[in-house]
């Protein structure tokens, strides 16, 4: 396996030097990692050890991020990462799910204290999918002199402005989530198990293009249908598609860790004309608020096209309409942080990328039709030239 260097030495080091900006304004001293689409943001760390506790120390008085993770993942970490090896730190075995009673996080304690920082403001990430209330417990008791503070997000916010690199990548995901999607559709049919589809998706995810291939998405293909699209977090199951089923499909492309997802609605036959009017208003909708977002405008000014585009339509809904996106692991390739919806003041600026998906769900039928999208200094630039539509299959 030959391991692709895949960003040059010095955007990582932009990367610290950002990092390191809004700890200062936030006055943390050393800040401590665990999601990995972190993790891999300054370090470019990379591989499935996210099930064990792991992370990242950043501290205002070292150049270099310092890697944290399980003895047997340490050469994984030295393919993959940009900082000198002297900063990998592995902590033995015996620590995980341990039977005599030790915690990674006594291990991280250990070398907090080893780097001078254990008398020094902390930020963690106290809502991370990674990071355990166990996992708090135990770097407070071993770090008394330490004070700790919530920075979930810091992190987050730096990777909201994509570099041009990262752009690309975000392209090439499109890529293989255009051709995932229309290998989906085509393979849909009556008396077609959904398994079948999911599996045709999930290869050409995988297969990729002539020129590259594709990572595994951080969020499974989802799949609601027939009476189930009004709902839109289902995956699928072994069930064959009946005459009439509505199929709504969510996936991404992901290459090098970056997503383009993309989401579409088919119907097995004909398409119902309740379907096909409500298909109308969620495009122009869409359009709408694709029209609106431009540097300087906000998140809930975006999100306010596309409401007062439906409403001319009679249709009411003030769920938020999309979200920052790009790097991302299980479960999710959000950011967390800007969303388009009522009441988020964030500011456009150039080279965000998001998701729009302003589905219409009721409780007889759903609608989805999405796009990624790239702030430019013209507005809105998607990712996708798929067809907007309802397909019928």
């Amino acid at each position: 396996m030959i391991i692709v260097q895949v960003f040059e030495r010095s955007e990582y080091e932009r990367r610290m030097e950002r990092t390191k900006e809004r700890m200062r304004e936030e006055g943390i001293e050393t800040l401590f990692l665990t999601d990995p689409a972190n993790m891999n943001y300054l370090s470019g760390y990379d591989g499935w050890s996210f099930y064990v506790h792991q992370g990242l120390i950043v501290s205002l008085d070292h150049d270099q991020p310092v890697w944290v993770g399980r003895d047997m993942d340490k050469n994984g970490a030295k393919a993959t990462v940009w900082i000198d090896h002297e900063n990998l730190y592995p902590y033995s075995d015996d620590h995980v799910q341990s039977p005599v009673g030790k915690h990674p996080m006594d291990y991280v304690a250990h070398v907090i204290e080893e780097m001078g920082r254990g008398d020094t403001h902390i930020g963690v990430e106290m809502d991370a999918y990674y990071y355990t209330a166990k996992s708090h417990q135990r770097l407070q008791e071993k770090l008394p002199e330490a004070t700790f503070s919530d920075a979930t997000l810091l992190v987050s916010w730096v990777r909201v402005v994509k570099s041009e690199r990262e752009i690309e990548l975000i392209e090439e995901a499109t890529q293989l989530s255009e051709a995932a999607m229309e290998a989906g559709i085509e393979a849909m049919g009556e008396g077609v198990p959904e398994s079948t589809v999911a599996s045709e998706i999930y290869r050409t995810l995988v297969a990729g293009t002539e020129a590259f291939g594709g990572d595994y998405p951080a969020i499974v293909p989802l799949m609601p249908s027939g009476e189930h699209t009004g709902t839109p977090h289902l995956t699928w199951s072994d069930e064959p598609f009946s005459d009439g089923d509505p199929v709504i499909v969510e996936l991404a492309g992901c290459r090098h860790r970056y997503h383009s997802p993309l989401a579409r609605t088919a119907v097995v036959g004909e398409i119902p004309d309740e379907m096909a009017r409500v298909s109308e208003v969620v495009v122009e909708g869409l359009n709408a608020a694709l029209d609106r977002a431009a540097p300087g405008v906000t998140c809930e000014e975006v999100e306010l096209a596309w409401r007062e585009s439906i409403a001319r339509h009679g249709i009411e809904k003030e769920d938020r309409i999309g979200y920052s996106m790009g790097l991302g692991y299980p479960p999710d390739w959000g950011e967390h942080t800007a969303s388009l919806r009522p009441g988020d003041e964030t500011v456009l600026k150039e080279d965000m990328t998001f998701h729009m998906i302003p589905g219409i769900w009721t409780d007889e039928l759903g609608v989805e039709i999405s796009e990624s999208f790239r702030v430019t200094a013209n507005g809105a630039e998607r990712f996708s030239s798929f067809p907007q539509k309802v397909f019928s299959v």
